[in-house]
């Protein structure tokens, strides 16, 4: 039996521990406590500077009604924004099942490379050997999602989710790929599938059936040689009126001519071709004159006979038998008188062969006046039904052209609808929205003197539970009360233990 420090003790004392009692079994076993203290604290901080200082990134994501999903429909409408209920807790729980969900968390895998082999010794490669990829994706992911832990703040929509490694840069990417293939599953569950897919492929089918139209279009105005039929035709149209005008005043022309010819005619064989314009009467002048000089003539020649010859010679007698007969002339030439008469076309009759003439010439310019003036209007009226035929082809193109336009504006503001719903869902995925993105930690989440602390605690908890545990597992007696309640034997005095 050992003693206590030379302490009576008297039966029927009080029973109960004090402080000291308590503190007694520390005392007997301070050589191992504190063996114990120093090797746990030692181990503790050992583990601590061989895993390295551990980093944690935190993430919010905040649930809320503030978009609807557009409606699909191959019609133009138009959203009608309504009043929403409130989040239900349901929805925050099925959002933080699809942050966790298996696909999402081998996506976050496969982006950080958490898939890779480790390089030097690992016990996981210890242990399988053989593992493949689809292996190691597979415990990456189980391993991952331990790891990443999602929480609901009290009374709000919001999720934090929270993830911890020794690596800033690794909880930061985690963080992020974990957001990014979330936003996108959140994207794949509530939103149609292949909408934007859907009308982007019927909106090239349209492009194309448009670029066909216009391409039948522009070969149609190429091959007939017509831009606008419907515009020609309307000016043939008038062009036709016009020369149908113009044949009918041929026409008139013609009859008009054709009467004027025959009044002429009439009118030619009533009148004489040829009239008197002058006459005049005159004495014989110039022939008195003539013979007067001749007498004139003869007497000189006479007298000049006289002055060598008798009056008898054949000479003399031959100039005066000039002289009579010179006088006998004058004589009958005083008593004769010369008329003179001037005549010339008829006036009237010529007017009237002007006339004839140029109607004849009328005449035969309006008859060929008036036969191309009906083959002008034989030729547009030709034209005409070929433009009206070309017309309601090209207007058939125009509606196929129009028409396939229509499907393509539709489908292509359809498709820019779609792809601005999905760029909006990078961001504000419909009823989720990244409220607090991913940062990369700059300080550890626990620092030495924390982790100093804890390893203190640790030796300090472990030490003393050795302490009681190894005093509680001795079969000796430690004080009096044990003898008295084991042995049932009264304990007179104690002595205390002489050490040497």
């Amino acid at each position: 039996m050992r003693e206590t420090n030379g302490q009576r003790f008297t039966p029927g004392a009080s029973s109960d521990l004090s402080a000291r009692e308590v503190l007694v079994p520390l005392f007997r076993r301070k050589k191992a406590l504190l063996v114990t203290f120093v090797f746990v604290f030692v181990i503790v901080l050992l583990l601590a500077l061989i895993k390295g200082p551990s980093y944690s990134s935190r993430m919010a994501i905040l649930v809320n009604r503030e978009r609807i999903d557009p409606l699909v429909s191959t019609e133009a409408t138009t959203q009608v924004v309504a009043n929403t209920p409130p989040v239900a807790p349901e929805e925050v729980n099925s959002e933080m099942e699809l942050i966790t969900s298996r696909d999402v968390l081998e996506k976050v895998v496969v982006a950080n490379g958490l898939d890779q082999p480790h390089q030097g010794f690992s016990l996981s490669d210890l242990i399988h050997p053989h593992q493949t990829r689809e292996d190691r994706i597979a415990r990456a992911e189980k391993t991952l999602a331990k790891k990443v832990e999602t929480s609901v703040t009290t009374r709000t929509n919001m999720i934090e989710v929270t993830y911890s490694a020794s690596d800033p840069q690794l909880c930061y990417g985690v963080l992020k790929s974990l957001g990014d293939a979330y936003t996108a599953k959140h994207v794949a569950v509530h939103r149609p599938t292949g909408s934007y897919e859907f009308f982007a492929r019927e909106t090239q089918k349209y492009q194309a059936d448009l670029e066909d139209a216009e391409t039948r279009l522009r070969n149609f105005s190429r091959q007939n040689g017509v831009a606008a039929p419907d515009v020609q035709r309307t000016n043939l149209a008038l062009q036709a009126a016009e020369s149908v005008g113009l044949q009918h005043v041929a026409e008139q022309a013609i009859a008009a001519d054709t009467e004027r010819i025959q009044g002429d005619q009439e009118q030619m064989k009533a009148t004489p071709q040829r009239s008197a314009t002058t006459q005049a009467s005159a004495a014989a002048d110039k022939l008195l004159g003539d013979l007067y000089s001749s007498l004139l003539a003869a007497r000189t020649k006479r007298t000049q006979l006289a002055l060598k010859y008798d009056a008898q010679y054949p000479l003399v007698r031959e100039a005066d038998q000039e002289i009579a007969q010179t006088k006998a002339a004058i004589s009958q030439a005083e008593g004769m008188t010369f008329v003179s008469q001037t005549t010339d076309r008829d006036p009237t009759f010529e007017l009237v062969r002007e006339d004839l003439a140029k109607t004849r010439a009328d005449l035969a310019a309006q008859r060929a006046n008036l036969t191309a003036t009906k083959r002008s209007v034989q030729s547009i009226q030709e034209q005409m039904v070929v433009l009206d035929q070309q017309s309601i082809a090209q207007q058939d193109l125009l509606r196929e052209a129009k028409a396939a336009e229509n499907n393509y504006l539709l489908y292509l503001a359809k498709r820019e609808q779609e792809r601005t719903n999905d760029a909006l869902d990078n961001t504000r995925i419909a009823n989720v929205a990244i409220a607090v993105p991913p940062a990369i930690p700059v300080l550890p989440t626990l620092g030495w003197p924390t982790i100093i602390v804890i390893a203190f605690g640790v030796a300090l908890i472990l030490s003393i539970g050795l302490a009681y545990g190894m005093d509680y597992l001795d079969s000796s007696f430690h004080t009096p009360a044990q003898v008295i309640d084991i042995l049932r034997v009264p304990v007179v005095i104690t002595v205390a233990k002489k050490t040497a």
